[in-house]
């Protein structure tokens, strides 16, 4: 099947080239990657043309004016053309096997939900100053750094296979996120895509997972196959947080429809 690496970025070029070196080293490729940049400055259009040779990349960028993930996804989603979507951060390194992993476990009628492995802003400094790549690390080592206190956790390295307990939690929201997400592209067009009413860091991948849920769309985990590095940063600004957050409560108690009224739509 065809798919798509959905990439969203902001300012931070020296991760980007980091992921972008992972993506290129994978087992599987993907259709195409379309890098979701938020307003980033010219570094980071630097760093996506010298990756262009190798890798089938898109560059989709649009103005600065805040955080606004939501609108910026819609927009690499369109200028897509798979029929399946791994949504992804730039801040999000990969392991060899991510795509192929993706493919296996995508289904008919279910989103698959990926985690993660915190590295310490120490750790993430020599990945991004010496280019190294966690996907190299023997067992011994992972260890070592979490004895260290330099990542937070190891279950999600371990690999299982696919099964029936994978879809035990098919309505739970919580835990998904855009960082590591697959789903079906009929599905995302169905609910009309990411509501741009998210703007502001918080929550605009929860409410889309709330509105595929009740579209009948369900959650198959991917803990245990489906892992990403997902290199330190500072913490962003919260400032639309509460907003955001009533919004989802909102959403989650039904009051507002499947499909939201700012997205997909708003550019046909």
């Amino acid at each position: 099947m065809q798919i798509a690496i959905i990439l969203t970025t902001y300012n931070r070029p020296r991760a980007l080239n980091c992921v972008l070196a992972s993506l290129a080293k994978m087992q599987a490729q993907p259709t195409e990657i379309i890098v979701a940049d938020d307003g980033s400055g010219n570094e980071t259009a630097q760093v996506v043309d010298a990756w262009k040779t190798r890798l089938p990349l898109k560059h989709i960028w649009h103005p600065d004016e805040g955080f606004r993930a939501a609108e910026i996804r819609n927009k690499a989603v369109l200028a897509s053309s798979a029929e399946y979507l791994v949504f992804l951060d730039g801040d999000c390194m990969v392991p060899h096997d991510f795509l192929s992993q993706h493919q296996q476990l995508a289904e008919t009628g279910y989103m698959v939900a990926g985690n993660r492995v915190l590295l310490s802003e120490r750790l993430t400094h020599a990945v991004e100053d010496q280019h190294l790549n966690p996907d190299t690390w023997g067992v011994r080592q992972w260890f070592e750094y979490k004895w260290q206190g330099k990542v937070n956790r190891l279950l999600p390295l371990v690999r299982l296979p696919d099964g029936a307990w994978r879809k035990r939690r098919p309505q739970r929201w919580q835990g998904i996120h855009t960082c590591n997400l697959g789903l079906w592209r009929r599905d995302l067009e169905a609910v009309n895509g990411f509501d741009q009413e998210f703007q502001g860091w918080g929550h605009e991948d929860a409410d889309l997972a709330i509105r595929l849920m009740r579209n009948g769309i369900r959650r198959k985990d991917g803990v245990c196959a489906l892992p990403v590095y997902h290199l330190w940063h500072r913490e962003n600004d919260r400032n639309r947080e509460v907003s955001n957050k009533a919004r989802l409560v909102a959403v989650a108690a039904g009051k507002y429809p499947i499909r939201c009224q700012k997205g997909f739509a708003q550019y046909e």
